[in-house]
């Protein structure tokens, strides 16, 4: 809870802060530090990092020299709680659930959910304590130790596999630190166990990359690399480190949080200066594969930021221009495949269907993901304006896949050709088309009300545009020549089918323009039909009111 509510509140300025302090390795290990002591998840920071390794943002060594920051940032928690500050349990709760009961704004609520974390995270501390004083007292327990207290490195390994079955080096650092301060294991003995939980804890991060590249991989396998060295390095001096622990507190659980602490630091010493060569070490166990791209598999959807919706909303949108991209590829090559009778062109423009179809779904469960974290209306109404403009999108990739190309095929086959005026009317119009596609993208991505108007204005004349061109058709039919009554048909749908792309484009103004108040409730006159809008939008407002 502490995790999730200060990314909500604050996700965006962590990464412009992870962002910012990759210029050096120092700098790298102060926000890794700082972050996760925020965080209180060393498996958090690591996420983050790693998705701007996936995104070739960052590379590998100031990405370890942050990894290195997160370990000792995270033994800062079990240095607060050896103080035994479980009786703020109480203030913390009672403040966070008033909080966010009768919180009004999104960040209030979430710093809300930070306390109530913190509450429950100090009555854990409580707890634990409480339900290991019957291990304490076990005269069972007290032989399997009095066995096993001098075998350190089973010691260690009974650390590291506690530590990966939780999935948490927290909760196993405080269950140790309260048998030793119980007396119940020996100093030697824990500091082996702790130095088995740091390796344990290294170990779930290696599972949660595994769907990332090969880049992004390589942090988690450097990290353990790092703290399984040293760990192995310091395993069989533990029972010389004790004496020296021992100066800085007398109390066991200080003693155990302090070596944890020390551990850490210790590592940060030594590889800080070392991450450049370790991450051509970490290339060469995992080095890049030369297979390419699979082009509907998402970029930008970042998984870690679904907790973060304004991080998460813009990786939607800048996936939506790329989804938009592919779709203006299918249009731009509609004509040549109408022009030069190519089917190998149609085949390619079908198959490109199908990435468009990848890309809605994954943007769309991206963001119905993101909508289960809570939005702020800002948020919500953005995230619902790019799920629209997606399935607009999906809409004209149909348009051209199972209508224009099928038009296509039928011309192929039956080696159909188009009068030079009607083959000339379908170029001016396709244009046309192309050219308003790029203008919603980027009414769609910068949400100007001029460029908005300027594409409902645009809607206005393609209409005439289209009408004109229906009408030279039916001039060219009328005088009976011989092309365009064989391809009277194909022409009209052609030209239909271009004009419902174009209201599909159109449709993104709507919301830009309602916003702004320049739609009326309707276009419909006194006693007139109404005129039919996009399938997507029918239920929406209408064309603005002027110019």
């Amino acid at each position: 809870m502490v995790k999730t509510g200060i990314l909500r509140a604050y996700g965006g300025d962590l990464r412009r802060i992870l962002a910012a302090a990759t210029k050096n390795r120092f700098s790298a290990f102060g926000a890794g530090l700082a972050i996760t002591a925020l965080l209180q998840s060393s498996t958090a920071t690591g996420l983050m990092v790693t998705s701007f390794l996936s995104r070739q943002l960052l590379p590998v060594a100031p990405a370890l020299a942050i990894m290195l920051g997160a370990d000792v940032g995270t033994t800062l928690v079990a240095q607060v709680l050896s103080f035994n500050p479980h009786f703020l349990s109480p203030i913390f709760l009672l403040v966070g659930v008033v909080g966010f009961l009768n919180g009004r704004e999104t960040r209030h609520r979430d710093l809300s959910r930070v306390a109530i974390g913190l509450g429950l995270l100090l009555l854990g501390l409580k707890l634990i304590l409480a339900a290991s004083a019957p291990m304490r007292e076990s005269p069972m327990l007290a032989q399997l130790v009095a066995a096993i207290q001098d075998e350190v490195a089973l010691g260690f390994l009974i650390g590291g596999l506690l530590a990966w079955l939780c999935h948490s080096s927290l909760a196993v650092v405080l269950l140790v630190m309260s048998l030793g301060a119980g007396g119940v294991i020996p100093m030697h003995f824990a500091f082996a166990l702790i130095l088995g939980i740091n390796v344990g804890a290294a170990l779930p991060a290696l599972a949660l990359t595994a769907g990332e590249t090969r880049a992004a991989r390589r942090l988690p396998i450097g990290n353990l690399m790092f703290r399984t060295l040293g760990a192995l390095a310091l395993l069989p001096f533990v029972g010389l480190i004790e004496p020296h622990i021992v100066m800085l507190g007398a109390d066991g659980a200080r003693q155990i949080a302090n070596f944890h602490t020390a551990f850490n630091l210790a590592l940060a010493v030594v590889f800080i200066g070392l991450t450049g060569p370790a991450a051509k070490i970490c290339a060469r166990i995992l080095p890049d594969l030369p297979s390419a791209e699979a082009p509907g598999q998402p970029r930008y959807l970042d998984r870690t930021s679904v907790v973060t919706p304004n991080v998460a909303i813009a990786c939607a949108a800048r996936e939506t221009l790329r989804m938009g991209d592919f779709v203006a590829d299918m249009l731009g090559r509609t004509f040549a495949v109408f022009r030069d009778n190519d089917r190998k062109l149609q085949r390619e423009v079908e198959r490109t269907d199908d990435v468009v179809d990848s890309l809605h779904e994954a943007i769309k469960l991206y963001l119905t993901d993101v909508s289960r974290e809570g939005m702020d209306p800002a948020d919500a109404r953005r995230a619902q304006e790019i799920i629209a403009f997606t399935t607009n999108l999906e809409h004209i990739g149909d348009i051209i896949d199972k209508n224009l190309m099928e038009l296509a095929a039928k011309k192929i086959k039956n080696k159909l050709v188009f009068s030079p005026d009607g083959l000339a009317e379908i170029e001016a119009l396709h244009k046309r088309v192309s050219d308003n596609l790029q203008l919603a993208l980027a009414v769609f991505i910068s949400g100007d009300v001029k460029s908005a108007r300027q594409l409902m204005e645009e809607k206005d004349l393609f209409r005439e545009m289209e009408r004109r061109a229906a009408e030279s058709h039916l001039e060219r039919l009328r005088s009976g020549r011989t092309d365009t009554v064989e391809t009277s048909s194909l022409h009209l749908d052609v030209l239909r089918d271009l004009k419902r792309i174009h209201s599909h484009l159109a449709s993104v103004a709507y919301p830009i323009l309602e916003r702004v108040g320049e739609l009326r409730p309707s276009r419909l006159a006194s006693g007139t039909a109404r005129e039919e809008k996009p399938a997507a939008h029918r239920s929406g407002r209408e064309a603005p009111t002027a110019g």
